[in-house]
């Protein structure tokens, strides 16, 4: 180790600590150097191709190709195939880097750049600090400076022969033999370049330095490494004594321990009891205060401290509180006209009846209901608890009658699905747009196997879908009988956002086949970012999938129908698997739809 040239940083490239090797030093007398790094093909990013990776690293695909005996620079690599790419690496200040810059295509965080686009050839913190003027998320079309690992032979390595130092990125599994192999060198060479000891360990997400005396070939017949084999402790034999002595001490403590058991379950036995006693009298307790509240006056959000006048018109009725079986807020009216700009409709009104507003600096959405509809809404939530859906935080009566009332519920901060693909200025990228048909896909799945009895939502479509700051997908509308109704339903066909998808007579197991209807619509917009309202208009545009057509001109016709501003970013064997599926949810026999426990098992393999 006396003569190795760098040291190694087992913090991984997410951490946001700075070790020794979290970047390679030098001093300014070292002249730049030529060497190289691996970047294996990422089908997520796009750079599943030597044209991609040349330009991510800015470096001629002809190099490339001769460098990694690889025919055409179009040809799509199998993923986590190992590309050598050479670099220009130099000393800056007291580190080596080589310097990169970077245009963000779409809004992101430094760990996701590091990490993900550079596979950890470099820190996010060390990123960050090379642009400090960025703030924790990254905007669209923002250029940043990528100072990649890289270090050149020293004095002293280049006295050992050595011409190159090779930044490689570790995986889960590489270990230092195998590695070693892969560049036909000696692994003692490998572990003296990093300062490592003959059984240290190296870990995902960091980088080592492979020390060349020649020109870099990677042997990818290399297979990975195995896991480690558990050790076991040595057995002993143990004889058998017949010792008298023994055996009584043996059946004493037998004894004593039976004895201690005993007492042991009695103990708890008495605990259970008073726990149930307890939470008895907290039961009631409970039920007191919400007696001394259904006769109570409507009050404001016990978050805002404002208080609303008295009403017996207001107060919630015995019958409905006995149907909440969660904690919610009920607002005052004057809550509620504040939030939404007295029910402006220019500026607060995003739907039919519904309202955006802001109470307690949280974005919300306030939905105007029949009184009587409220109920089966309220009840319909204290049913279900799932991450996909959007929440309800509370209700509010109306301040002269029962004739209406207000749900408040979340207001995930992207908006409706279908403002999301209409926005040409931030537009939806493909890993997002499947990200998001898995997440409805999750929550049809669990609204229809996982509570009981099971629910069809009825009104699946890109405007009940909402976006949250993280891009993951939520439902709306869960147990509304305006979602019912936004369904024209009679014993032939049911009308799913413009297309029309003929139905047996409405039973449990026809309704939830409508919702795979809807879902496939859903999943057609996204491919298409057409809506749905231009009737059959996305029916017609996949029929070519049905046969008729080779196979070249079926993929002309799928990429004429994905969505423009995708632009190249999508594999179109992922757009052609889910377009077939698309296509199988919208046929118009029932029984031929998939189920969503099918189209789940679809969707979770593109992931």
């Amino acid at each position: 180790s006396s003569s190795a040239q760098q040291f190694y940083d087992p913090s991984g490239c997410s951490s946001d600590t700075s070790n020794q090797g979290s970047r390679y030093t030098c001093d300014s007398a070292q002249q730049p150097c030529r060497t190289f790094l691996v970047y294996r093909a990422n089908q997520h990013f796009g750079h599943q191709n030597l044209l991609n990776i040349s330009a991510l690293f800015q470096v001629e695909s002809d190099e490339l190709l001769d460098l990694n005996n690889i025919a055409s620079p179009l040809e799509t690599l199998k993923r986590g195939r190992e590309v050598l790419v050479p670099i220009n690496c130099s000393c800056s200040g007291e580190y080596f880097q080589a310097s990169l810059s970077y245009i963000v295509s779409e809004r992101t965080s430094f760990p996701e750049i590091a990490c993900g686009v550079f596979e950890g050839l470099l820190k996010s913190l060390t990123l960050l600090q090379e642009n400090p003027s960025q703030g924790t998320d990254v905007e669209t079309g923002v250029k940043l400076d990528v100072p990649l690992r890289c270090a050149c032979p020293g004095g002293f390595a280049r006295f050992n022969g050595v011409k190159y130092l090779v930044t490689y990125p570790i995986l889960e599994g590489d270990v230092i033999t195998p590695l070693s192999m892969k560049f036909s060198i000696a692994p003692e060479d490998l572990l003296a370049a990093n300062h490592l000891e003959p059984k240290s360990t190296v870990y995902p997400n960091t980088t080592v330095l492979v020390p060349l005396k020649s020109d870099p070939v990677i042997n990818l017949n290399v297979p990975d490494s195995p896991p480690p084999t558990p050790g076991f402790l040595p057995t002993i034999t143990v004889e058998k004594t017949k010792n008298t002595k023994l055996r009584k001490l043996y059946i004493a403590g037998s004894v004593v321990g039976f004895f201690l058991i005993v007492v042991a379950l009695l103990a708890c036995g008495f605990y259970v009891k008073a726990v149930k006693k307890w939470k008895g009298e907290r039961l009631q307790s409970f039920t007191d205060r919400n007696s001394v509240l259904s006769c109570s006056t409507a009050r404001s959000s016990p978050r805002s401290g404002q208080t609303g006048r008295s009403s017996t018109n207001s107060c919630l009725s015995p019958d409905l509180l006995a149907g909440i079986k969660f904690s919610l807020y009920n607002y005052g009216i004057e809550d509620i006209k504040r939030a939404t700009n007295d029910f402006n409709e220019d500026t607060n009104k995003i739907g039919e009846q519904i309202y955006k507003g802001l109470i307690d600096n949280e974005s919300v959405m306030i939905k105007q209901m029949r009184f009587e509809d409220t109920r089966q809404v309220i009840d319909m939530h204290s049913k279900i608890n799932h991450v996909n859906i959007v929440s309800l935080h509370g209700v509010c009566y109306g301040e002269n009658d029962f004739a209406w009332s207000y749900l408040i519920f979340e207001l995930p901060t992207n908006g409706c699905l279908r403002n999301c693909l209409s926005n040409q200025a931030n537009r939806l990228s493909w890993r997002r747009r499947t990200q998001i048909a898995f997440d409805v896909a999750t929550i049809l799945h669990y609204l229809h196997y996982c509570i009981f009895p099971s629910y069809a939502h009825m009104s699946v479509n890109s405007r009940n879908i909402y976006v949250t700051s993280k891009w993951r997908a939520k439902l709306a509308n869960i147990g509304s009988t305006l979602a019912i109704s936004s369904s024209t339903m009679n014993d032939k066909v049911v009308t799913v956002n413009g297309l029309v998808a003929p139905q047996n007579p409405m039973n449990e197991a026809a309704s939830v086949k409508v919702d795979v209807f809807a879902f496939g619509v859903v999943l057609l917009e996204l491919i298409s970012g057409k809506e749905a309202a231009q009737g059959t208009f996305l029916k017609d545009s996949i029929r070519f999938l049905g046969g008729g057509a080779n196979e070249g001109g079926c993929f002309e016709q799928l990429r004429s129908f994905i969505d423009p501003c995708l632009k190249n970013e999508y594999l179109i064997a992922e757009a052609l698997c889910l377009a077939i599926l698309a296509k199988a949810c919208i046929e118009d026999d029932p029984l031929r739809r998939p189920s969503m426990d099918d189209i789940l098992k679809v969707l979770g393999r593109m992931l």
